[in-house]
């Protein structure tokens, strides 16, 4: 697993249980509940979108796909707060994609509507 997604779920989790809500944004999320935490993930994709979609055809270098991997960024982050909000992490995402791995994404996608 990434050292950085590592080192990102345990600052999580300590904001989460011993974070201030006055200087911390993720305690204050985590305050707030689940409910704020979906908030800020649908605004994050839906940003993440409109960056997309702006960036199509642009340089690597451009500011519109600068913009695109800050909005991916954005969309990590609120994901994994949500994750550990949900008493979870990003190695059980990694574990999900690692078990998803050389299976076509046809065949992973009818064992998920058989079930």
């Amino acid at each position: 697993m990434s050292n950085m997604l590592i080192q990102l779920d345990r600052v999580l989790r300590l904001r989460m249980h011993q974070g201030d809500t006055e200087s911390s944004y993720v305690a204050n999320l985590h305050q707030k509940g689940l409910n704020k935490i979906l908030e800020k993930v649908g605004e994050e994709a839906t940003e993440l979108v409109i960056a997309a979609k702006d960036a199509e055809g642009k340089a690597l270098d451009s500011d519109e796909h600068k913009a695109l991997i800050g909005e991916t960024a954005d969309l990590w982050f609120h994901s994994l707060v949500m994750l550990a909000h949900m008493g979870t992490d990003s190695r059980a995402v990694l574990d999900e994609l690692g078990r998803r791995f050389g299976l076509s994404g046809l065949e992973e996608k009818a064992s998920r509507e058989q079930s």
